[in-house]
């Protein structure tokens, strides 16, 4: 006869966290290597492009400006309008491609060394660091209660992040309106409320996360971190522990044989953890708030230089290298990215260059359907709009067919200069025997003047008559 087993009443053990729990400021050390020498390089570039692309002209004009009013976007030597905007579909396109083919090969090398919200953190970081000091100085400032030491100390940082906030903003506007012009208007006064409100307000932004929520922004703000993991696979470069080399941890003397005392390379003094601006243990495996920035690699080649160890033991690798397995670079997922990426490429260069550098709109006057001239002829009245898209200036002809005995009344040459559209009324005057229905399809058509530039363009559009009895 089989024993019985007693039943006993089991309590779940209950586990108490909070949803909202505050964050812990992290406070990260300043480190030197290989891979922080490329991510000050990139940030220079990338801080010169940003703040020094809206004052460059190109011939008589800003050279990147975003004409929201005019309807007109240059980049220097193209006019984009916004007919064209189907361009920027394949743009979109193309960089999410890039960015997928780039994160299957190498993990979030765009987060760590190119995104916005790293580079402007990292310079908020230096300030940080210039005004208040070390790591440990920084930590031991905010223990003390306020004083006149601890109040400039504060005031300079926070006083640099809004200066330096205000610079984005304004670089930013600058993109939009003329940034000479934009400049004198404000500080004289003179500029356009929405232009205060909109320096103001990425002023703000910039301040609030650069300078205070940092890592929050990348861990619950950016979905980069949530769905990166469908791109990784294991073949994938991504900063990982060699768990086999570091482990056992524990500290020693320089001059002992980590094998005698049964420990891994691992010295276990933390530095990879203080020196991320994520706050998180690389030794705890691959984690989604991880950018990819490789502070901790750089952090642990410099002790392990300073105990005599090899290098790597915190590295930029792969999975399957961990698992002493062969890597492969190309490989079929990389391969789909790269040939759609190459598709998309392909397309936009097609239609970019097939792009109309002549355009065509005719909008009929419609307060009134058709007005009776004192001669008797049906007059319609026609707004038509003629878009250069050249960059030189053309003399254009424009012409209307579609009803016998049709009046144009206007100026049928005109000039329009790179990059401008013109506008021109019109009125057509038709006589009433020439009209068979209430509602007559004409056609408006622009040629060009110029025998080296032979574009035109024909616009459809409706005449509207009496009612026919």
């Amino acid at each position: 006869m089989s024993e019985k087993i007693p039943v006993q009443n089991v309590e779940p053990e209950t586990v108490e966290f909070d949803l909202y729990e505050k964050r812990k400021k992290i406070y990260t050390r300043a480190v030197s290597g290989f891979f922080q020498k490329i991510r000050t390089r990139a940030l220079w570039i990338l801080m010169l492009g940003y703040f020094l692309t809206p004052w460059f002209n190109w011939h008589d004009r800003q050279g990147v400006l975003f004409d929201l009013p005019a309807r007109q976007f240059h980049i220097f030597g193209i006019t984009f309008f916004p007919q064209d905007f189907f361009l920027l579909a394949w743009v979109l396109i193309i960089c999410a491609f890039g960015l997928f083919f780039v994160t299957t090969l190498f993990g979030r090398v765009w987060c760590g060394y190119t995104c916005p919200q790293t580079v402007w953190t990292m310079v908020f970081m230096w300030i940080e660091e210039k005004t208040e000091g070390s790591r440990n100085a920084r930590m031991k400032l905010d223990k003390e209660p306020m004083s006149k030491s601890k109040f400039i100390k504060k005031f300079n940082k926070h006083s640099l992040w809004i200066l330096f906030g205000w610079l984005t903003g304004l670089t930013f506007v600058g993109y939009f309106t003329p940034v000479r012009e934009l400049v004198v208007d404000l500080f004289t006064f003179q500029a356009h409320p929405w232009a205060y409100f909109w320096v103001a307000f990425f002023t703000g932004a910039t301040y609030l996360f650069a300078g205070w929520m940092r890592e929050q922004v990348c861990t619950y703000m950016c979905p980069y971190a949530r769905f990166q993991a469908v791109m990784f696979d294991p073949d994938t470069m991504v900063i990982s522990y060699d768990y086999n080399r570091g482990e056992k941890r524990g500290p020693r003397k320089r001059s002992a044989d980590p094998k005698e005392q049964g420990l891994g390379d691992c010295i276990d003094c933390n530095l990879c953890v203080h020196v991320c601006p994520a706050g998180i243990d690389i030794r705890d495996g691959l984690q989604y708030q991880c950018i990819g920035c490789a502070l901790c690699v750089d952090a642990c080649d410099s002790i392990m230089d300073k105990m005599g160890y090899e290098r790597g033991l915190v590295s930029y690798t792969t999975e399957r290298r961990l698992e002493g397995k062969t890597s492969h670079i190309m490989r079929p997922k990389a391969i789909g990215y790269a040939m759609c990426m190459l598709v998309v490429v392909t397309a936009f260069l097609y239609f970019a260059g097939d792009r109309e550098a002549l355009g065509l709109d005719v909008i009929r006057d419609r307060n009134r359907l058709f007005n009776t001239t004192p001669s008797g002829m049906i007059e319609n009245i026609y707004t038509i709009k003629v878009i250069n898209m050249d960059q030189a200036a053309h003399d254009f002809e424009i012409s209307v067919s579609g009803l016998d005995n049709m009046n144009m009344i206007g100026r049928k040459n005109v000039k329009v200069n790179a990059g401008e559209v013109r506008t021109v009324p019109f009125s057509i005057q038709v006589p009433p025997t020439a009209l068979n229905e209430q509602r007559n399809t004409i056609f408006f058509k622009v040629e060009s003047q110029d025998p080296n530039y032979p574009v035109e363009k024909i616009t459809e559009s409706r005449f509207i008559g009496p009612v026919s009895k």
